[in-house]
């Protein structure tokens, strides 16, 4: 039998009281327990960005943190970028107008890395941009519409 460890943790505003294995990994909790399968596991070794999330405000690589290691804190996933009535966030819309996804494994990781960056600065240069989503990796788009759609979304909350 597994020893399982109590936790809790607000993922997307949501509190969730639960219980993890010490080893499962954080998009595994995600994912498997939680039912929140917008958070992708690519690598497993913290390379593509496929499992990004915001942690406390920050992102980071949820195959790199046990669950248990995110007890008392507070996660958005893909999920939590859309609107409270389920709309997609401009951010979002700004990547379905730009078609700044080709096969989408990539584009929950690219989303929270550009969320991030857009939280931190309004106005970003495309360099600014590359270097958001450098730790992202893409096999479909060559990544100027991801760009192309960051600029879009920044516009957008400027009000342009």
């Amino acid at each position: 039998m597994t020893d399982r460890r109590d936790i809790r943790l607000t993922i997307n505003g949501r509190v969730h009281a639960a219980c993890a294995a010490p080893r499962m990994t954080l998009v595994d909790f995600i994912r498997d327990e939680l039912g929140l399968t917008g958070t992708h596991i690519g690598c497993e070794h913290g390379v593509c960005g496929a499992c990004s999330v915001i942690f406390d405000g920050k992102p980071i690589r949820s195959c790199l943190m046990f669950a248990v290691q995110a007890d008392g804190h507070a996660i958005t996933t893909v999920e939590g970028l859309e609107g409270a009535d389920g709309t997609l966030s401009p951010l979002q819309d700004s990547f379905w107008e730009a078609h700044a996804m080709q096969c989408g494994y990539c584009t929950p990781g690219m989303l929270i890395a550009a969320h991030a960056l857009l939280a931190e600065n309004l106005d970003p240069t495309e360099d600014d941009i590359r270097e958001a989503i450098s730790g992202n990796l893409c096999r479909c788009t060559g990544y100027q519409q991801i760009v192309e759609a960051v600029v879009h979304a920044a516009r957008r909350r400027k009000g342009g």
